[in-house]
């Protein structure tokens, strides 16, 4: 970076100039799979109480209703739209991680995609080349500030993802790359949410309101609203603010060549990813157990899993998803973890709450975030033991096409029965449309 040529203003052009040559085949159907996922997830969650929560508020004091909601009939104003899917989309924690950073980059960028696309109508290719450089922007900023700005609080997904919305946003509504380095700098003054909102609605609200936030910064932006030139990097800046410590150069150094969202996974649980290879492990281990109750189980982890996912008594369905014991005592009890593990009747059960009890973490530094081992100590046998070395669902072990589809089509079902299908041809068939005017028609519900 130099003084003569901000960093904002370089990432907008290194972004435009991106979507203007159009991305590779490869990276586009990376960018359909994250796409679908989070599709899936916010329609799956979308009559939740929170969501509820939300649109019942938009209907009270929004604007113009022309925007859509994943699985909704109502129209919302563009800003509440973007709130709502946002918020949707991640609620059930169970939408996409970038491992390196934690950062859940899809939620943001599909709030975006909603609140945008009914206004400006594009081609299938450059709606998914918009939606790779939204989740691309929000890991190399989050790169950049991993982990100081994690470690002190912050919560990573609303703090990346109001510049990442923007960015799809505004390479949808065709800003110039001044105008794009002008929305990123809006936006970065408009970043939100603090950890301590773990496991309460405010959690999903941080990548809902990044939404918004990004829209109106990019709407700002092409009216010729500015911003400062050096929002990200200056003395008193972004990452000045958010992060200790801060590596710039990982904001574009390859920019088009190395790609960040390549990490970026597809959740087989739904609760911090951390506490996914525990799950895993304590699910082999439930057929073993034969009908025996355990009277201690060991779970061997990263550090991460005790920081993030180390609640030892949810009393709710949100917090259970920041405790990886009780996602190993789910699993131990019922062979398998799912949404129904995550109920707050479940979370409560007897037998659940009888395993959590039992259950501790080891700390093991030389384990990978990836990876884990449950020992269970029954009374009247020897301990037995899973490992898991790399969590179904991880760079290592990616979903597979038809589990992915089959994950999409189980959420759709839950608020448009018969629906999935049609949501998983919609969104794989972006690669080759001529024309998205389909697209939300098929991921939403009627106009009420």
């Amino acid at each position: 970076m130099t003084t003569t040529d901000p960093a904002a203003h370089e990432l907008a052009r290194g972004l435009v100039d991106l979507s203007r040559t159009g991305l590779t085949s490869e990276l586009r159907a990376h960018a359909a799979r994250s796409l679908l996922n989070v599709v899936a997830t916010a329609t799956g969650a979308c009559r939740d109480r929170a969501v509820e929560i939300v649109i019942a508020t938009a209907l009270d004091n929004g604007g113009e209703r022309r925007c859509p909601v994943p699985g909704r009939r109502e129209r919302l104003d563009p800003l509440s739209a973007a709130l709502a899917t946002g918020l949707a989309a991640h609620l059930d924690d169970f939408d996409d991680t970038h491992l390196e950073t934690v950062v859940h980059p899809g939620a943001a960028v599909l709030g975006a995609v909603v609140a945008v696309l009914p206004d400006h109508e594009t081609t299938g290719p450059r709606l998914l080349d918009a939606v790779a450089l939204g989740l691309e922007t929000q890991l190399r900023l989050a790169r950049a500030m991993t982990p100081w700005h994690y470690d002190d609080g912050w919560h990573i997904t609303g703090t990346v993802g109001a510049p990442g919305a923007a960015v799809t946003a505004g390479l949808l509504m065709g800003l110039s790359p001044g105008q794009l380095g002008n929305a990123i700098a809006i936006a970065s003054s408009m970043t939100l949410g603090h950890r301590e909102g773990f496991g309460t609605m405010v959690k999903p609200f941080h990548p809902g309101k990044a939404a918004a936030n990004g829209v109106l910064a990019a709407a700002l932006a092409r009216r010729d609203f500015t911003g400062s030139p050096t929002a990200l990097e200056g003395p008193r800046g972004y990452f000045r603010a958010l992060s200790p410590t801060t590596d710039l150069a990982r904001l574009t150094t390859e920019l088009g060549t190395r790609w960040e969202f390549l990490d970026n996974t597809v959740k087989l649980y739904p609760c911090g990813i951390v506490a996914h290879p525990a799950i895993e492990a304590a699910e082999r281990l439930h057929a073993r157990l034969a009908g025996r109750t355990p009277v201690a189980v060991r779970v061997h982890c990263h550090p991460l899993v005790a920081e993030l996912t180390g609640n030892p008594a949810p009393d709710t369905g949100l917090a259970a998803r920041f405790s990886t014991m009780h996602g190993v005592a789910a699993a131990l009890a019922d062979g398998v973890v799912g949404l129904a593990q995550y109920e707050d009747a479940r979370v409560v059960a007897p037998d659940v709450t009888a395993l959590r009890a039992v259950t501790t973490l080891i700390i093991d530094e030389s384990m990978a975030r990836d990876a884990a081992t449950v020992e269970v100590v029954v009374s009247d046998g020897p301990v037995l033991t899973e490992s898991v070395t790399h969590a179904r669902g991880s760079v290592a072990r990616p979903m597979t096409d038809t589990e992915l589809d089959l994950k999409v089509t189980a959420l759709v079902e839950r608020t448009r029965p018969g629906q999935g299908p049609e949501v998983i041809a919609a969104v794989r068939g972006l690669p080759s449309a001529t024309s998205c005017g389909d697209l939300l028609t098929t991921i939403v519900g009627e106009p009420a």
